[in-house]
């Protein structure tokens, strides 16, 4: 419980610190950019060229679909599980920029699927990882700066996102 309570009172500390410095109003455009390339229009485009250009045997469209498969309900069993209010509801006067798509903050969804997503590219693709790292990296940032995420949040959805894509890809390719 303590544990909980240090990590809790690290996340707001920063969420605070990075919501009031000045330079915040000019992230916000372009977080906001940033964060809707992770909203799954990207990846249902991926996909689709995928599958027009290599058929469904393709190594990457299997591992993407098969990740997804495996992401989205354990992202959905944390966020339940959890039940982590959003900064909006768990820090008094304060007013996310954006509206969040569901009620829960923890795991980042966002950042989980960018991270898979920049994982499997790159395993494909290797000259683009650290480009596609940098891409989820800001994801990340962009929902802590749009105020729907703690720092924690997006950190556990790089774990998940990562971890899920190393086990579709050791799952295909064994």
């Amino acid at each position: 419980m303590k544990l909980i309570y240090s990590i809790h009172k690290y996340d707001v500390t920063l969420f605070t610190w990075l919501n009031n410095v000045m330079i915040h109003a000019g992230l916000v455009r372009l977080c906001r950019t940033i964060s809707r390339t992770a909203d799954g229009v990207l990846y249902v485009l991926v996909a689709v060229w995928l599958y027009w250009d290599q058929g469904i045997h393709d190594g990457l469209l299997q591992a993407m679909i098969l990740a997804f498969l495996i992401e989205r309900p354990v992202y959905l069993l944390l966020k339940k599980g959890f039940k982590r209010d959003r900064p909006q509801q768990a820090l008094q006067n304060f007013c996310s920029v954006i509206k969040p798509a569901d009620q829960f903050s923890f795991p980042s969804g966002h950042t989980s699927a960018a991270f898979m997503v920049a994982t499997l590219l790159g395993y494909f693709l290797p000259d683009l990882l650290p480009i596609l790292y940098l891409w989820a990296a800001l994801v990340g940032f962009s929902r802590v700066v749009l105020g729907v995420h703690f720092p924690s949040d997006t950190l556990m959805g790089m774990v998940l996102g990562v971890s899920t894509a190393i086990f579709s890809l050791d799952y295909l390719l064994l």
